[in-house]
């Protein structure tokens, strides 16, 4: 995708264009992004105390027993989010989900393998071990290049 600015002194307002030949994925996407009012601080609970989460300080966030947590070097907090309304937040160029119930830092993995068979081990930078499942597979392995 193209991105032009032109500086106008007559321009009172800002005025966005796109200019495409057919709505895309990616078109609908970018509208999708400035349209929206949603605040993108994430916020987590440990200890009865409620803390901004930067997102560089994310290691993984998943959901298990009806709850969804974010894990940290600092520990691990509880959310009052879904997941999927924290994948919306998120920056898609960090972050990459990896199951129905999982979402991972990318720049907090140590490793992928790919040794096991319709799967990828993920080792993360908190020694802690997760696996893809099958179904993000091909996904992950485009995002890597592989």
């Amino acid at each position: 995708m193209k991105i032009e600015i032109k500086i106008d002194n007559s321009c009172k307002e800002p005025k966005l264009i796109i200019l495409t030949d057919k709505v895309t994925k990616e078109v609908n996407s970018v509208i999708k992004k400035l349209s929206e009012d949603v605040p993108q601080v994430i916020t987590g609970i440990k200890d009865e105390k409620i803390e901004v989460l930067e997102q560089d300080d994310l290691i993984r966030i998943y959901a298990s027993s009806g709850k969804v947590f974010a894990v940290t070097d600092n520990g691990e907090y509880t959310l009052r989010i879904r997941l999927y309304e924290i994948e919306e937040r998120l920056n898609p160029h960090q972050f990459v989900r990896i199951s129905n119930s999982e979402i991972i830092n990318l720049k907090k993995v140590d490793n992928f393998d790919l040794s096991f068979t319709g799967t990828i081990c993920v080792n993360l930078s908190n020694r802690t071990t997760t696996y893809a499942s099958r179904r993000y597979v091909a996904k992950i392995k485009k995002i890597l290049g592989v």
